[in-house]
Formats: C-alpha cells, structure tokens, sequence
C-alpha cells in the first residue's frame, strides 16, 4: 500500500484498467471509466455547490454506482463523507446533519421537495442537498484523476465519519482519518490476500464498517465488485454468486445463515467461490462444518472487528476447527492485550477487556469528548491513547482469543455472570434452529433471568421446551433460559447485527 490518501489507489486503478469492469449493480456493468467521469462530476456538483476541504457530507444512497462514486468524490474535494442508508428515519437523520454541520448531502431521485424543506427546516447549516443520477461522459478535458484537480488534503485529516448504530443511546460518529483508514486496509489486505482478479460479492450495506472496506479495498485494487441490492431474499444472492462467479464473499452470521437453510444450495455453482469471511457478530460453532460443506473450496476467516479501528483480529482457515469458537490472535500491524477493571495488563490464558493500540484506531467520537476519553485512554507511549473496546475476551495460553460479551450484556442472574454467547451457542446445537439471541431481563428474584429468542428452520419440529431440556443438559443451571420465544425473525440492524437492546424491552 502506497497511497498517501484513501482515495488515490481508485484513482490509478481508473487510469490503468479503464475498460475493466467496476461494479456490477442496478445499474449495469459499469466501467473503471465511467465510474471515474461519474466521480468528476460528482465533484464539481458539490464544489460548486460551495463544499470545501473539511466539509462533512451525508451520503443518504442506495448499494449503488452513485455512492460508489460519491463517497471517492467527496473525497476529492478534501471532504469528510457521511455514509447513511436512504432508509434512515427523518429523527436520525437531522440529528446528524445536525451534529456534523453538514454542508452538502447526496439523496435519492426520490427524496422530495417536502422532505428537503423539512430538513433545511431542522438544519439551517446544511447549504445543498443533491440528488444522484447517473451521468454519463468522459468528464472534461485536463482534469486530474477521477476528482478532478486535487484538494489540498493530508493523511492525517478526516476521511469519514461513521456513526454507531445507537442501539443504547445517542448515535456517536466514529471519526477516521485517511491515515486511520489506509492502516486497516493494509493490514486486512495482508491476512486476506484480496486480487485485482477478485470478484467481490457485497451483498452488506457499503455504509457499514465491515462493507464499506470491502467497497473501498475492491475499488482500490482494480477488482469488480458485485452490489447485491437484494439482501433480504436468500435465493437472490445465491443466484448472484453463481452468475457473477463470485471469488470472495463477506458475510455475517445471519446472512450466511439464511443461505445454508436454503434447501436448493447445492445446485448452485458456486466452485469460483475461494473465500468466505464472517464479522460483525461472532459465527456460532454450528454453522462451520456447514458452511465447509456448501463450499468445500473456500478459505473461512473467521473475524471480529468495531468500527473504532475497523478490525482486530482474525483466525486463519487453518486453525478454524483447531480452536473452535476462537477469532485469531490479532491482525499485522497492531498490539492488542487484556486488561483487568483496574486497567492493568493480564496474561495469556485470562479473561478481560480488549485493549487495542495501532494506526487503525480511530481519532475519537465527534464532539463528544467524555465518550472519547471513556474509550481512548493513555498508552504506553507519552501523547499516546489506545482503544478500550468494552468487550470482554479470554486468551488460551498461546494467545488466542474467544468473545466472552460485550461487558454492557453480562447477565448477572442469581449472583452468578452468565456470557449469552455460550448459551447461544448451546442452542445452535439444537436440530432445527437458524438463529438465536440471549439477553438479560428483569426478574424479581434473580435479578436478571436469561431469555433466548429463537429462528426456526421452516417445517422444523423442535418446540421451545426441547430448548430449555438442551440446555439443562448441557449448561449450569443458572444459565439455562428460564423463557425461550420462538420467533419467525430476529430484529437486526441494517449492518446484520442482533439488536439485543430491543429485545431485553421486548414483552
């Protein structure tokens, strides 16, 4: 990785193979060229508009060719990029125009002029909202690069800003820098071994973390990548990685849930398919040897990561039966250890916080200073902050580690801490089960009881009491759900994440 700035490996992929193929999406096959002139007048839409170097830009748009093109624009111009789904509720987004002061934002054809007035309404600051089309044309003559002439920009200044999902409380905007992001990119380019041959299937949200670096690194190396719009229709994405010939495809536990359960599976071809990688959520155990099997030629990374520093550890494909439930030793280029409530470091084999130091970390949440410091705290070197992640990890004796919880879940019932992952994946075990998530709800005399909500596979027979005896079989009594729902699906987040804080205030 040479690239000073996060944009600059796009723009010599553009001047190298512009006749190669860069996204396949609703909109067509669109070329390394075509992407580029959309890109350029992008650019000059939104310079023209007033956007200047440092300006925040929201960038409310579809898996499409226009937020492909619009996040390498904003960048162009020296701009800070935004990325939201178009989907994103009218609260959410005036708060964040709000709290970014942004200065320009990308919308839908269909964003109307009623919805435009109500939001110049709520944020004043906000100059242009520009609707995304699909121009065609080589750009004008001269100009430098896919942007246009160059903004000044350095590596240390803002690339993006990505905010949480807010689950537990106000969204928080991750701020990265070009550096930030250019350093995680490296060292996931370093485990991965991503090509320019490669034919990414992002059927993830791109204004995600785990999507948006696959959009990115894919665009950067001169691959194609393949914006699967139609997530939510299992057969959909299957037929697409067949068609497309797929070579590597990021995944999540629920998505790569729902395509095991597809019963017609096997009569896809899917033998182009050499990697298939898991984050976002921890992969249950149950799902490994399935997953071998429907794509037996497939490296499997399983992976954990956060958007504060993108990703922190991995687990080669090698080791995946070898230390099942285990997310690796950490990434290249980065230190990581465990640390105990009073911050001091523990030995291999213990059980703590996740504690991150690297250049990937992040430069802190925007504008909020008292959760910056909260989770960036002083390191070892003098000036230095590292990330305290907020989850709770053991290590074996040789360093690998195992997600225990995000420390917030810890379910404390009877007086005893129980992590919902082990009862979760106890209950992957059941025949029949798709999904499940464990939470803590008020009780009167446990304090918290453990509550598991429960996918089923269509036709499947296991009832919510063969649950509860699987349990009691093979857990501590104090773990064992007291109450299992079955449900026909788990509420997710648009990144594919269980939203466990709606479920603890569910009935």
């Amino acid at each position: 990785m040479t690239a000073v700035l996060l944009h600059g490996a796009f723009e010599r992929a553009c001047a190298r193979l512009p006749r190669k193929v860069a996204l396949v999406c609703r909109s067509g096959r669109v070329s390394y060229a075509d992407l580029g002139a959309r890109v350029r007048v992008m650019a000059r839409r939104m310079r023209a508009a007033g956007v200047r170097p440092g300006d925040r830009v929201l960038l409310a748009l579809e898996s499409d060719a226009p937020y492909a093109a619009a996040v390498h624009a904003v960048l162009a111009c020296g701009g800070v990029f935004v990325p939201l789904t178009p989907t994103t509720r009218p609260e959410r987004l005036a708060f964040i125009a709000q709290d970014t002061e942004a200065a320009a934002m990308w919308v839908e054809a269909r964003f109307t002029a009623d919805d435009e007035h109500a939001l110049h309404e709520r944020c004043p600051a906000l100059r242009a909202v520009l609707r995304a089309g699909l121009p065609g044309g080589a750009g004008e003559p001269g100009e430098e690069g896919p942007g246009g002439v160059a903004a000044p920009c350095a590596d240390q200044d803002l690339a993006a800003i990505l905010y949480t999902s807010g689950s537990t409380g106000r969204p928080k905007g991750v701020m990265l820098t070009h550096h930030n992001m250019l350093s995680a990119w490296r060292s996931v380019q370093a485990y991965l071994g991503l090509r320019e041959d490669d034919v990414i299937g992002l059927a993830l949200p791109p204004t995600f973390s785990y999507g948006l670096y696959h959009l990115l690194m894919g665009l950067g190396l001169g691959a194609t990548v393949v914006l699967e719009h139609q997530v939510a229709f299992a057969l959909k994405v299957a037929q697409t990685i067949e068609r497309e010939r797929v070579t590597v495809f990021p995944g999540v536990p629920t998505l790569l849930s729902a395509l095991l359960g597809l019963p017609q599976l096997a009569q896809f071809d899917h033998a182009a398919l050499r990697l298939v990688s898991n984050a976002a959520a921890a992969l249950p155990q149950a799902l490994v040897p399935r997953i071998r099997a429907a794509w037996p030629r497939a490296q499997l990374f399983s992976m954990y990561g956060m958007t504060e520093c993108k990703r922190i550890s991995y687990l080669p494909p090698e080791e995946v039966e070898r230390r099942p439930g285990s997310v690796g030793r950490g990434m290249p280029h980065q230190e990581h250890w465990l640390a105990d409530e009073a911050g001091r470091r523990l030995p291999p084999g213990s059980t703590g916080e996740l504690v991150v130091r690297g250049e990937h970390v992040m430069r802190g949440y925007w504008r909020r200073p008292a959760e910056t410091a909260e989770r960036l705290r002083p390191g070892p070197l003098e000036g230095e902050r590292v990330l305290h992640t907020g989850d709770l990890f053991r290590s074996d004796d040789e360093g690998y580690l195992y997600f225990v919880a995000r420390m917030d879940d810890i379910i404390k019932s009877r007086g005893e801490k129980v992590a919902p992952r082990e009862v979760e994946e106890a209950i992957h075990q059941v025949p029949g089960v798709v999904a499940c998530a464990v939470v803590g709800v008020p009780d009167p005399l446990l304090g918290q009881a453990v509550k598991a909500f429960v996918t089923l596979a269509p036709g499947a027979a296991t009832s919510a009491r063969d649950i509860v005896r699987h349990c009691q079989a093979t857990l501590e009594s104090y773990m064992v759900p007291k109450q299992v729902d079955l449900v026909d699906e788990l509420p997710v987040t648009e990144s594919g994440k269980v939203r466990h804080a709606a479920l603890r205030g569910a009935p």
